[in-house]
């Protein structure tokens, strides 16, 4: 896909983003888009159970021209069956970002827009809701 270039307030040459509409979707695995595998068990990853409508909401996001990746806690050696079970269950993908850190609790601080979306076992589409974020004081 092709980016496109920004500037800053001086003219300088910035990162390159996304085109307007386009979003990179970064998606765990274990617990997100199937059973919720340990790091410790991965003999179990082979057999994974999909969640329902996992596969069917993110290969209509690929197909809409979204940036599909995969971000798991699963270990560089988890890499071969990982790939093999999103192929034989038919996910669209565009890359797999193995190593994301354990333990949830997550706080993302990045210049580019972030929006976060907890997972609570059912993939359907996004609605709206007003929420109380955390932000940096000079955003206020």
């Amino acid at each position: 896909m092709d980016l496109e270039n920004t500037t800053d307030e001086k003219g300088r040459n910035g990162s390159k983003v996304l085109p307007i509409g386009v979003k990179n979707y970064l998606i765990d695995i274990d617990g997100t888009i199937c059973d919720d595998i340990p790091n410790e068990e991965p003999w179990r990853m082979a057999d994974a159970e999909e969640m329902p409508n996992a596969k069917d909401m993110i290969n209509k996001w690929y197909d809409e021209g979204h940036i599909i990746t995969f971000f798991t806690s699963r270990l560089p050696e988890h890499q071969e069956v990982t790939e093999k079970w999103l192929k034989d269950h038919g996910f669209k993908y565009h890359g797999i970002m193995l190593g994301k850190p354990r333990g949830g609790n997550y706080h993302w601080i990045d210049d580019r827009i972030v929006k976060a979306t907890r997972f609570h076992g059912k993939f359907t589409d996004f609605v709206k809701k007003n929420c109380e974020i955390m932000v940096f004081e000079d955003d206020l």
